[in-house]
């Protein structure tokens, strides 16, 4: 990885399960932003992350998945290289699945401490999947399950049926509101005077 003094340590985590018949050279083209970003010439080339102790970026091909462990040096514009790696991500995966991003500021030392400035760290969550209903199940998953670590300090787990039914329900409504606003983009039957399918632009997947 060529990029030195930069503002951040950029670390990308998770677990993302591809279809059964993802190859490697599909991988390759959709992490090929990420790869780019790093100066390499493939994904080989930049799987390794800039920490030794780091697995990196890999494809267990017995398991169908790819796991990242792996950081890079950059900058904020990095943000828009995610995207894109998601956008290619989400036709390769079997289910939603979630990455954790965290940017640590490289420039921030002791002395920036000691005199009461802020770091520029922030986090961020990634989600793809297939479907904008399978992204939607991983979030409302992780949702559930951090609701219920943080409740159970004061509830048994038992009295927290109702609260995951309520955040059901507000997943239930944003689906239905996704997929009104996909019907209402849809162009008229008939349109243009061709028989047929309906035309239009194939949606964008929520990451």
């Amino acid at each position: 990885m060529s990029r030195f003094n930069t503002t951040f340590e950029i670390h990308l985590h998770g677990t993302v399960p591809l279809r059964e018949e993802v190859t490697f050279d599909q991988l390759q083209d959709a992490l090929r932003p990420i790869w780019v970003y790093a100066g390499a010439r493939s994904l080989t080339e930049c799987a390794d992350s800039f920490y030794e102790e780091e697995p990196g970026i890999r494809f267990d091909v017995n398991d169908h998945l790819l796991q990242i462990c792996w950081t890079i040096k950059g900058e904020d514009d990095f943000r828009q290289v995610l995207d894109d790696m998601c956008m290619g991500l989400n036709d390769l995966t079997m289910a939603g699945a979630a990455l954790e991003v965290t940017f640590y500021d490289a420039e921030f030392d002791d002395e920036d401490e000691a005199q009461g400035r802020d770091s520029r760290d922030d986090f961020l969550m990634l989600f793809v999947g297939p479907t904008p209903a399978a992204i939607m199940q991983i979030q409302r998953d992780l949702l559930v399950q951090d609701l219920i670590t943080l409740m159970e300090r004061h509830f048994d787990a038992s009295e927290l049926g109702d609260v995951v039914l309520e955040v059901d329900k507000l997943f239930s409504l944003r689906f239905d509101s996704l997929v009104n606003s996909l019907e209402i983009s849809k162009p008229p039957k008939g349109s243009g005077g061709g028989s047929g399918g309906h035309g239009g632009r194939r949606p964008r997947h929520l990451h």
